[in-house]
């Protein structure tokens, strides 16, 4: 449709993956697996369709008191996933960052994400924020620190430009999977005038129309930001 109006910057709750593996009776690693697939089709589809960021959340803060072997598949995982995904990103002018604390981040892992990120870091056509050890409220505490470490006057607008998502701006659209209806301490902040999608597909089968069925939810909404 022409004329569409298309969000700017997208974040999106990767809910679902180990749901999805437990109901065919695989392990949750599977379905984490089979998530981190969905992702380049997503992406894709996404800056295809004219969203210029997006941010994904990988794993929160939070995800760590899951069992140890969870935990350590899903490592495994998000290294091969960037060893792979950062020469597609490089081909289709995408500049990674990837958000969050790093230091609970084994080194081999850190260093691949550094390497991506450097290697990215001349691409403009989109923003592509992958959330890793990420909590709102640190985010939050990470940009007020910043502003008192440089003795400027803690704003709204000093905290904004101090987020780890300060280059995407905030998100217009913040989409979750897996039939949650919550943040789960995701982009408070930014998101404080977002528009909210929850949908009950779990994330590995959230497909290109899925997606679309949010950008049309998104285009039919009128954003007021407090005014009438």
């Amino acid at each position: 449709m022409e004329n569409k109006k298309i969000p700017t910057h997208v974040g999106i709750i990767m809910d679902g993956n180990g749901r999805w593996a437990t109901a065919r009776g695989k392990k949750r690693s599977y379905g984490h697996k089979v998530g981190s697939d969905n992702v380049d089709r997503i992406v894709s589809h996404a800056f295809s369709s004219g969203i210029k960021s997006l941010t994904l959340y990988a794993f929160s803060s939070e995800n760590w008191a899951r069992p140890k072997e969870e935990v350590d598949e899903l490592m495994k995982l998000l290294k091969t996933y960037f060893k792979k995904f950062i020469k597609k990103v490089i081909k289709n002018d995408v500049r990674l960052f990837v958000v969050g604390g790093r230091e609970q981040l084994s080194s081999d892992l850190v260093k691949v994400i550094e390497d991506g990120e450097r290697q990215s870091e001349n691409n403009t056509a989109h923003h592509l924020n992958i959330a890793i050890n990420y909590g709102g409220r640190q985010e939050i505490v990470s940009a007020v620190n910043k502003l008192i470490e440089k003795g400027e006057e803690i704003t709204v607008d000093g905290i904004s430009k101090n987020l780890y998502t300060a280059p995407s701006g905030e998100p217009d659209l913040i989409i979750r999977t897996g039939g949650e209806y919550r943040l789960s301490n995701f982009l408070l902040f930014q998101g404080a005038y977002s528009e909210l999608y929850f949908t009950d597909v779990l994330w590995p089968d959230f497909d290109e129309k899925e997606l679309d069925k949010a950008l049309d939810s998104f285009a039919g909404r009128k954003r007021r930001f407090g005014k009438i």
